[in-house]
Formats: C-alpha cells, sequence, structure tokens
C-alpha cells in the first residue's frame, strides 16, 4: 500500500512538471521552472489542450469584462490583445514566418534559413493583419457569452491540432522546436489531450444545449482543415515541420474557429 502510494505521488509530481513545461513554453505566465530534458516538450505536449482552454478562459474574461463598458469592437481588440499578451505572440510569430517562408518560390534550404530568421517580411506582416482583423471582426459580430465560448474553444482547439502533428510528419531538421516536439506524447499522453479535447466542448453542450452539437462539430471539422493548410505545404516544400510551422497551424485553427461560429450563430440568428 505505501508502494502504491510512493509511486502515485512519483507519477503526479511527473505530470505536474510536464504540465509546468507546457505552461512555460506557450504562456508568459510566472510559473516555477520546469527542469529540461530533450524530449520534455514533447511528452509535455499532451498538456498543450488544457494550456489552450485555460488562455482561452483568461481572454474570455477580458472580453466579457470589457464588453459590459465597451462597444464590441473595442472589447475585441483588447481581448486579442490580452491573449497575444498571454502568449508572448508566439504563434503570431510562428504564422508570420511561415507565411515568410512557404509565401515565395524559395527552396527547402533557403525556406529554412527564412523560418529561422527573426525579421518579418511582406507575406509575414500581410498574414498577421489578415489573422488580427479576422479573429477581430469574427469576435466583433458575436454576442458577449458566445464570444467567451468561442474564445475558448479557438484557443483549446488551436493547441489541440499541434499534438498528433509529431505522429503524422517528421521534424524537418534535427534542432528547433520542431524536433523538441519530436518525440510527442505516449499512449497516456494522447488519452489526457484527448479527454481535454472532449471536455471543453461537453461543457458547452452542457451549458447550452445539444442544439449546439451540430455546430461545435462542423467548427472542430473546419478548425482541423485549417490546420492542416501550413502542414501540408511543410510537408510538400520542407519534408516535414519546424515550431513556427505548428505555431502557423494553430493560428489557423484559431482563425477558422472564432470566422466559423460568427458564421453559423450569425445564421441561426
Amino acid at each position: 500500500m505505501v508502494k502504491a502510494a510512493q509511486m502515485g505521488t512519483v507519477l503526479m509530481r511527473a505530470e505536474a512538471l510536464l504540465f509546468l513545461t507546457a505552461l512555460q513554453f506557450l504562456t508568459r505566465l510566472p510559473v516555477p521552472a520546469a527542469p529540461w530534458s530533450p524530449d520534455g516538450l514533447g511528452r509535455a505536449s499532451r498538456y498543450f489542450p488544457a494550456i489552450g482552454a485555460l488562455v482561452g478562459a483568461l481572454t474570455a474574461a477580458v472580453w466579457l469584462a470589457a464588453v459590459a463598458v465597451l462597444p464590441a469592437p473595442a472589447a475585441a481588440g483588447l481581448a486579442l490583445a490580452a491573449g497575444i499578451a498571454l502568449t508572448g505572440a508566439l504563434h503570431e510569430d510562428g504564422l508570420a514566418d511561415t507565411a515568410d517562408a512557404l509565401g515565395g518560390h524559395a527552396g527547402r534550404d533557403r525556406a529554412l534559413e527564412i523560418l529561422r530568421d527573426s525579421r518579418i517580411g511582406t507575406y509575414g506582416t500581410l498574414a498577421l493583419v489578415l489573422s488580427l482583423g479576422l479573429r477581430w471582426s469574427a469576435l466583433s459580430a458575436l454576442a458577449p457569452g458566445p464570444g467567451a465560448i468561442a474564445l475558448v474553444l479557438a484557443a483549446t482547439l488551436g493547441r489541440a491540432v499541434m499534438v498528433p502533428v509529431s505522429r503524422l510528419m517528421p521534424p524537418a531538421r534535427s534542432d528547433g522546436l520542431g524536433a523538441g516536439v519530436a518525440t510527442g506524447p505516449d499512449r497516456l499522453g494522447f488519452m489526457i489531450a484527448g479527454i481535454t479535447v472532449l471536455v471543453v466542448p461537453a461543457l458547452v453542450l452542457y451549458w447550452i444545449g445539444p442544439a449546439t452539437l451540430p455546430t461545435l462539430a462542423a467548427t472542430a471539422l473546419v478548425a482541423v482543415l485549417a490546420a492542416s493548410l501550413p502542414l501540408r505545404a511543410a510537408q510538400r516544400r520542407l519534408g516535414g515541420y519546424t515550431g513556427d510551422i505548428l505555431g502557423a497551424a494553430c493560428q489557423m485553427a484559431e482563425i477558422a474557429v472564432l470566422l466559423t461560429l460568427a458564421a453559423l450563430l450569425a445564421e441561426a440568428a
């Protein structure tokens, strides 16, 4: 009995460290530093959807507080700014670098150099403008409650699409963040990530009712299809993914979720 309790404690500590690793990587929240290991980020990816749900909930809180006293467009801008501050523009940076690398006709080696370059070009600038503009306009069109739900779903699904990529594609190079997640989660990790992805929509169904199930299913499908666009382009051009490509996939999924919910809820109204 004592041995089982000790093993349980060790397992809980190990999972807590993985959660902190994911939190450190995906956010700028002040948390205790977690020990780093070469495959730690890959195993910690099981908590990416949970971190996404946390970021979405905090962003939704800003949205609800702001929209109570400000017009929806201003509140939407503040909510997006809060989300960017929480993540340190991690995924926006990935989207911009991916657009610059894959937007032109650069060969594989040159595209990989562009992905490492901190400077931003025309394609990257346009991608950021479109990303922010589309998310802002979609959120502005939603009522406070649906807008909050949309932010949580977008952040959760955006991080969730990154989890299985390491099992579906190889990293484009042997170093960098893409290689860091190449080990991916184990079977338990996939179960944890999957449960998180199911729990968030289940809570939405509980709060709003089963009539929203087709809307949630359509939203998830569109998010996956949108996230696959940069991944498929990277597979063709680079032979695999990088950390920036994962960030672009996350951004595409978030944009798709907000646009789909805005379209479907507006149509339903």
